[in-house]
């Protein structure tokens, strides 16, 4: 093994995201549309999380089969891509003009007139800690779990099915970590500058990548530590609920990095929960699979 492959396990996390994070400022700053300096960046970042599942994978068993592929690329596009558009859509746009029209507006509650970058920071930090409680809560509320099962159900992570989440969780995650700042008049670099870090992050996050990423264990919600929230033991997954960043979990008491010791499974304690995309969408209101 070449001294370059040794050493990726402790650069890839850092490496990627600042060059992603970089590129979508370079790309801003010539000039470039908006919309290619956000999903340039992203699909780069997608390749090389990809890339690096080969070259230096966590857990050989979690390599996905074919037909894991297409069923989480399928979640991939339709909850994480085009749900999140028709939401603002039909959502954001419509509640806007709503309160436009009857002189309300909570653009001035936003401090604007700070540096994209230091807004994109206070923006992670805000969205994370909503996030936070309502997947507290997911794993807490009954009727909450049925759709926050679905991301639980895989029994191997990889960087696809970071997306594998119930469409109406997604909208209830999306009025909390969108909608708000979308009210509040967030300037759409800051929230391109959100989606990039929110993106690479979460690809890592689910990623079957070795990683070594030290003090970023206290600071950002990554693998190492979210895959322990993805343990088929309920006592280890409850825990590290962060969505992009781990301080919360600090905050709250609920960071959980054992030193020694491994994740045995993976997954939820029902064996027989469905696997496919459109099983999935009815496993919520299957009682039977939640007694």
């Amino acid at each position: 093994m070449s001294l370059m492959v040794r050493a990726l396990p402790a650069v890839a996390y850092p490496l990627v995201l600042l060059c992603g994070l970089g590129l979508h400022a370079g790309l801003l700053a010539a000039g470039v549309p908006l919309l290619w300096s956000t999903y340039v960046p992203v699909f780069l970042g997608m390749v090389a999380v990809a890339r690096l599942e080969h070259v230096v994978p966590h857990d050989r068993r979690w390599r996905a089969k074919r037909a894991e592929v297409a069923n989480d690329a399928l979640f991939l596009i339709a909850v994480q891509v085009l749900l999140p558009k028709a939401l603002t859509l039909w959502g954001a746009v419509a509640l806007l003009r709503w309160s436009e029209a009857r002189g309300l507006s909570l653009e001035g509650l936003w401090p604007g007139g700070l540096p994209v970058a230091i807004q994109v920071v206070l923006m992670v930090l805000t969205a994370d800690l909503l996030r936070y409680w309502l997947h507290v809560l997911s794993h807490q509320n009954r009727l909450l779990w049925r759709l926050h099962s679905v991301h639980h159900s895989p029994e191997k992570l990889y960087w696809l099915n970071v997306g594998r989440f119930h469409p109406l969780e997604k909208a209830l995650q999306f009025g909390l970590d969108a909608l708000p700042f979308l009210l509040l008049g967030v300037r759409e670099e800051v929230l391109a500058g959100y989606f990039v870090f929110y993106a690479l992050n979460g690809f890592f996050q689910h990623s079957n990548v070795e990683l070594r990423m030290g003090f970023l264990n206290w600071i950002v919600s990554g693998a190492p530590l979210h895959r322990w929230h993805h343990s088929r033991v309920a006592r280890e997954s409850n825990h590290n609920y962060g969505n992009n960043l781990i301080v919360w979990d600090v905050l709250f008491g609920t960071r959980f990095l054992p030193a020694d010791g491994e994740i045995v499974e993976l997954g939820l304690p029902r064996r027989d929960y469905p696997q496919g995309f459109l099983s999935q969408m009815a496993t919520p209101f299957r009682s039977e699979l939640f007694d």
